[in-house]
């Protein structure tokens, strides 16, 4: 059987960790954390980016079926768009409509996106502003 003095020995033995080793886990922690956090910053932008997109490529049919009845894309505004598709973004505006062309906008978490029309173009020329050029 032990005794009480080897015990007491053992709980005060050097079984710990030091400052150091206490230090480089912090650091090393730290770096963890910084990677991930960019990371993620950088999927953020890119999803807002998509987003915006994809909101301006599903308003391109509702501009061409406002000419279809209008024959001239002058009136148009992001409330008729939405009585055409009520599923377009709530964020979506219309910059310019003149007879024979339109630019809409839209933007999703500060990710400002526009095209111009009619019709995509093939590839589609999204531009990363709020004016079309």
């Amino acid at each position: 059987m032990p005794s009480l003095t080897a015990a007491r020995r053992r709980l005060r033995g050097d079984g710990g960790f030091t400052l150091v080793e206490l230090l480089v886990v912090l650091i090393i922690l730290g770096i963890l954390i910084l990677m991930a956090v960019s990371s993620y910053l950088g999927f953020r932008e890119r999803a807002a980016n998509a987003a915006a997109r994809a909101n301006l490529r599903a308003a391109i049919p509702a501009a061409e079926a406002y000419y279809s009845v209008a024959s001239t894309y002058v009136g148009m505004d992001s409330t008729a768009l939405q009585a055409i598709d009520a599923g377009l973004s709530p964020s979506l505006t219309v910059v310019s409509a003149t007879d024979t062309s339109f630019c809409l906008t839209d933007q999703v978490s500060g990710a400002r996106w526009s095209v111009f029309g009619p019709g995509p173009r093939v590839p589609v020329d999204y531009y990363n502003n709020g004016t079309c050029t």
